[in-house]
């Protein structure tokens, strides 16, 4: 099994969701966070003062997956995710021991 954790631009959650389900990828958890790469910011005015702006709006989307599956699903979120430009974010994807679900108890692949 594979985590895969997404940081995309909030504007592309829509398009990112609607690959995922397309691909038959129900279960994902969506967090908005806040972060900043060489994007590195910008400044804002606010009442005439200026104000470096660092760290950014983002939106985190993680989901395990079958490690069979796991390069579709960074195929479809990488296509959906971009842009072209600087700030589209990055995919990270780590190996999974183990998973449960707490209702039942099923294990592995099955609590998926």
């Amino acid at each position: 099994m594979k985590k895969i954790e997404a940081i995309i631009q909030p504007f592309k959650i829509d398009e990112v969701k609607s690959a995922l389900t397309g691909i038959g990828i129900d279960g994902m958890t969506i967090s908005e966070v806040r972060g900043h790469g060489r994007q590195k910011g910008h400044t804002e005015v606010y009442r005439g003062q200026e104000y470096n702006v660092d760290l950014l709006p983002k939106v985190k989307v993680e989901m395990v997956v079958t490690a069979a599956r796991s390069e579709e699903v960074v195929k479809a979120l990488s296509e959906a995710a971009r842009t072209g430009k600087i700030g589209d974010g990055k995919i990270f994807v780590y190996d999974v021991a183990e998973a449960v679900r707490i209702r039942n108890g099923d294990r592995g692949e099955s609590a998926l």
